[in-house]
């Protein structure tokens, strides 16, 4: 059982540990002379690095809001599993953070679709998604997979 546990929040911290460097990182769309992310879009073509903040547009707000509710979602159901790990009876099901964590994936998801139709508009002439992107699909899965052994684990001594 200790195995067990210890297996699932390594994939737990793995899957916010992606979820994090995906929102930080300047890499969601690259180019060789420029790059953008949920925050800014720069131009490398000169020396300088020329960067512009992110258009009050809806649809990249929506892009940063379900990023930062999936990192507080996931953040929320370890602290939550911690919890439940010392005061849920014996035979209980880790029901509120499996959710939780089902959220996060959900909000992860919903931000990656979200950028996939509208960057278009943000990078209009994007060549390739960034590795930070391809991080947040990466990151839904693993979230989604811990959420799921969440609420089918039960507590044993």
């Amino acid at each position: 059982m200790l195995i067990l546990l210890l297996g699932i929040v390594f994939l737990h911290v793995a899957a916010l540990v992606l979820l994090f460097v995906s929102t930080i990182v300047s890499a969601w769309s690259t180019d060789h002379s420029w790059n953008a992310d949920l925050w800014y879009n720069c131009s490398t073509a000169n020396v300088e690095n020329h960067c512009v903040p992110a258009k009050t547009d809806e649809w990249i707000q929506a892009v940063q809001a379900s990023m930062i509710l999936s990192i507080i979602f996931s953040v929320i159901s370890l602290f939550l599993f911690f919890c439940q790990l010392f005061t849920l009876q014996k035979g209980g099901r880790f029901f509120l953070t499996g959710t939780f964590q089902i959220l996060a994936s959900l909000f992860v998801m919903s931000g990656a679709v979200i950028y996939t139709v509208m960057s278009p508009t943000w990078v209009p002439k994007m060549e390739a998604f960034g590795w930070a992107y391809i991080l947040a699909w990466v990151a839904f899965p693993l979230a989604l997979i811990s959420g799921l052994i969440y609420v089918i684990l039960r507590k044993r001594e």
